[in-house]
């Protein structure tokens, strides 16, 4: 991969640091907009206004939630849209930086835009709701060489991935063989069926700009108008038209350290295991999904398997506990990682890969810990800052779309075998094989209006 160097070695002394500050120089206050700020929005509102931005303009859906930028100190001038397009068609030119937090099937469109309009971009995860559409990410990315990019994976700024890396190339385990994902997601309703009729549109809401590139359909609302309805502010997750279930959400934290240890390239082959029921209107409510990778000149292949939700009989889908643990009278935790390797095992708690051990705790002991190898982050929104001041290298930025758009086209490919129901098979560049008609579902054509406004 392009940033494969940075993100190994994250010495931005080894690096040329390239002209990437846009529209101003470098000891002004960099310009920013927002593709939402209410909700997950919010954290990147108060970062930038924390780094010192100046919010030129914001759009949002909804407009109960303008007072998350326009109550920012200092802020309270800014334009305030219910629509993107809007957004960039007034602003474009000021814009140093643009963040996209809004709901998983109306990410690509305006970060396409920014990236292809020459504007640093921060794009919430999954980086994009399809695979063409990360793939897509991807090579623009590649094309703008002076625009700085991350997802929102914020665990990849954490040492968490960083020591499990040391582990691996450490000896720890010896060569991987598989890692075992799981989560405790979702938490919101799936495998259920499409809402019946329809409900008044909020006057706060931009039901039209909500959809979006989507097909359009009616709205609908929480019971008596509070509360949570099936599809805003939250409950969009489980819907296929919208979101991306469990695995979208989550597997872009949960399996981060996967993609960030072993340099995977696209998957080979990925198949449902396990699924409770075919995707209609919601994804099922549980799934298992299988995905081998190639060997390189510096692995061998490996496997990896995703568990999410409920098995048919209603338990919680996840891995067996291993005898490793058992041998000190534990448990796998609700969500985490199982590394397995041809000399041992390894677990990692949690959703960010915040606590890698060895076990069982008599083996962790003896091995120690590992050299350090990699440099740590100064935080995760911390390098994209720096890289979009011109004070960093462009890909000091992590989780840019180099390193987060494979692995989004990776993970999409999970719902795509579910959606498809069968295995797929891949070659090196990310195309499907085996059946080429399963390459349109890869893709979605945007709702009329709602494609990017530009395109490198």
């Amino acid at each position: 991969m392009p940033n494969k160097l940075a993100r190994r070695n994250f010495i931005a002394g080894s690096l040329a640091f390239p002209a990437i500050v846009r529209a101003q120089n470098q000891n002004s206050k960099l310009q920013v907009g927002f593709v939402a700020v209410g909700g997950r929005a919010g954290a990147h509102v108060n970062e930038s206004h924390k780094e010192g931005a100046q919010c030129v303009a914001f759009a949002e859906v909804d407009k109960s939630r303008w007072g998350g930028a326009l109550g920012k100190p200092g802020w309270n001038e800014a334009k305030g849209y219910t629509d993107w397009r809007e957004m960039f068609n007034k602003h474009g030119k000021e814009l140093d930086v643009v963040f996209v937090a809004t709901p998983d099937h109306t990410h690509f469109s305006p970060s396409m835009t920014a990236v292809s309009m020459g504007i640093h971009c921060y794009t919430e995860k999954p980086l994009s709701w399809s695979v063409t559409e990360a793939q897509m990410l991807t090579k623009a990315y590649a094309k703008q060489k002076n625009v700085v990019t991350q997802m929102g994976n914020q665990g990849h700024g954490g040492q968490g991935w960083r020591l499990a890396y040391e582990y691996v190339k450490g000896g720890a385990v010896g060569d991987v063989l598989e890692f075992h994902t799981w989560t405790n997601r979702p938490v919101w309703p799936q495998g259920g069926k499409r809402p019946e009729g329809s409900d008044p549109i909020p006057e706060n809401l931009d039901w039209d700009c909500w959809i979006g590139p989507a097909p359009m359909r009616p709205f609908k609302g929480a019971p008596g108008g509070k509360g949570k309805g099936p599809y805003h502010p939250f409950n969009w997750r489980g819907v296929a038209d919208f979101g991306s279930g469990a695995l979208g959400d989550m597997a872009c934290h949960t399996t981060d350290g996967i993609y960030a240890i072993m340099d995977c390239g696209y998957a080979a082959t990925v198949e449902p295991l396990m699924m409770t029921g075919p995707v209609g209107d919601q994804f099922p409510a549980g799934m298992t999904v299988k995905a081998t990778y190639r060997a390189t000149k510096d692995r061998p292949g490996f496997a990896t398997y995703w568990y999410e939700g409920k098995t048919k009989n209603g338990k919680d889908n996840m891995p067996d506990t291993p005898e490793e643990l058992k041998a000190d009278n534990l448990k796998l935790p609700r969500t985490g990682n199982l590394i397995v390797g041809t000399k041992g095992k390894m677990l990692v708690g949690g959703d960010y890969w915040n606590s890698p051990r060895v076990i069982p705790e008599a083996k962790r002991r003896e091995f120690g810990r590992p050299k350090q190898l990699l440099e740590r982050s100064p935080g995760h929104h911390k390098e994209f800052f720096m890289a979009c001041r011109g004070e960093k290298p462009r890909e000091f930025s992590q989780s840019n779309f180099s390193y987060s758009g494979p692995m989004t086209a990776n993970i999409q490919l999970g719902n795509l075998c579910v959606r498809a129901g069968k295995k797929i098979e891949l070659d090196k560049k990310g195309n499907i094989t085996n059946d080429k008609s399963i390459n349109k579902m890869a893709w979605r054509e945007p709702r009329k209006g709602f494609a990017p406004l530009k395109s490198v």
